[in-house]
């Protein structure tokens, strides 16, 4: 696959979760869920698998909580085999079937990729992915003074992704999401 198809089917699709491993002898799968609430992944009919450069489309035809985790049995995996087969596969999903957020709710493929700038206009970085705490999702933002545009360093930093406090605005338009920070810290 070419590098311009690999960066189109990125930007098309969303990573929804793994699957990781069979589930007994007819089909079933272990699943890794990166939906909240974990099994929001359920609600979505048909999923996009991608292995190494190919994709699949496969009708989920059940899928429950199982422990800890999931198990999910889809159209067309119908043994161990056929699910050993599949183990490993990423579950994507277009993001145009993405439920669409209102007010100030984000995706984090979002924000990923936004230019961070503080209220004074210091560049801290890129926002390279996001993380889940117990008390609020964080920001790791990537600094690089040869970028573009130019960051004030290169240093690495976790900003709380805390509207209103820390975040002052998300311009998705402009690629750029304004913070209450201090560059130093």
């Amino acid at each position: 696959m070419s590098e311009q198809a690999e960066r189109s089917e990125r930007d098309d699709h969303v990573v929804l979760g793994k699957l990781t491993s069979p589930y007994g002898v007819k089909g079933w799968l272990k699943v890794y869920s990166h939906t909240g609430p974990m099994d929001g992944i359920l609600e979505y009919s048909e999923w996009v698998l991608r292995q190494g450069s190919s994709l699949s489309r496969h009708r989920l035809l059940q899928g429950r909580r199982h422990g800890k985790g999931l198990v999910a049995l889809l159209e067309g995996v119908d043994s161990r085999e056929a699910a050993e087969s599949v183990a490993g596969a990423e579950i994507l999903l277009p993001k145009t079937e993405l439920p669409q957020l209102e007010g100030d709710d984000y995706y984090w493929h979002q924000l990923e990729g936004l230019t961070v700038v503080t209220r004074d206009g210091a560049v801290l970085g890129r926002v390279a992915y996001l993380f889940e705490t117990g008390a609020n999702d964080v920001l790791v933002v990537k600094g690089d003074p040869q970028g573009e545009p130019p960051a004030i360093d290169d240093r690495e930093r976790l900003l709380p992704f805390l509207p209103d406090e820390v975040i002052v605005e998300v311009d998705l338009a402009g690629g750029t999401m304004t913070v209450d920070w201090d560059p130093d810290f």
